[in-house]
């Protein structure tokens, strides 16, 4: 199993104490909380800013990536986890298979990787990262691998391109962020896309087979290129000009607020 950081304290810690004393100095101003003397707090602000720099060195929320990889050895299979709280992500294949994975990831950490046997699990969890590193994560995955995926942002986005890749099974969620997903060519199981108050954009590559359904709502709406996509029933949609050699990839797009894109 490769080596994490320790879990790190809170990642929104400072910027929650700042928006909670702007808050109350907002209902001040609006005669909705008694007199208060805001100078008080600057004391915990020093106390915060300095235990910053202890922990980091600086003020200024890190950026910077590193570059990893992973042999893929004899694996045959493989899963991937992705917690990635308020980070952005980007998922796409590999050009090499020898690879099992590669990309950018925060400085200072590595995913935990779990082998048993022939199966291969990899983890990233934006809670083993440091509070303090910001940069987005690129994942590049192997082709020709069977792959499970799971994978959740609160407040980031999640750019998966799943073209060239093998997929077993899928799930894909957001809280506040969007999702632009583009559809594999083949794929066991179907993909789960689901964002809270985010929109879902879903691309089926050229003369792919690909069934969306749409569990629409009154604030979920859909947006269909017609050129690109029919009517199979309600809410349903079969994408045109498909390769019917190719086998059918079925994908469930549901969310509470947002639009759907199909193109």
């Amino acid at each position: 199993m490769a080596r994490v950081t320790p879990r790190a304290i809170g990642p929104l810690l400072l910027p929650l104490i700042l928006i909670g004393i702007g808050g109350v100095a907002l209902l001040q101003n609006f005669l909705v909380l008694p007199a208060f003397n805001l100078t008080i707090i600057l004391p915990l602000l020093l106390i915060v800013a300095g235990g910053v720099v202890l922990w980091r060195g600086d003020l200024v929320l890190n950026s910077e990536s590193r570059p990893f990889g992973i042999t893929r050895g004899s694996s045959e299979n493989a899963s991937l986890e992705v917690n990635a709280a308020e980070v952005d992500v980007t998922l796409h294949s590999l050009e090499t298979p020898e690879r099992l994975i590669a990309g950018h990831y925060a400085v200072n950490t590595r995913p935990e990787l779990v082998v048993d046997g022939r199966r291969v699990l990899l983890r990233f969890d934006r809670a083993r990262t440091p509070w303090y590193a910001q940069a987005d994560w690129e994942l590049i995955l192997a082709p020709r691998l069977p792959w499970q995926i799971v994978m959740s942002a609160s407040l980031g986005q999640i750019r998966a391109d799943l073209s060239s890749l093998v997929i077993d099974k899928a799930l894909i969620s957001t809280g506040i962020g969007h999702i632009h997903l583009i559809a594999p060519h083949e794929a066991v199981s179907a993909i789960a896309l689901k964002s809270t108050a985010g929109d879902i954009h879903v691309v089926t590559p050229p003369e792919g087979r690909t069934r969306i359904t749409v569990l629409a709502s009154r604030l979920f709406g859909i947006h269909v290129d017609e050129s690109r996509y029919e009517i199979e029933s309600p809410g349903v949609y079969v994408a045109r000009s498909a390769d019917p050699q190719q086998p059918l990839v079925e994908i469930v797009v549901s969310g509470t607020t947002g639009d759907a894109y199909l193109s």
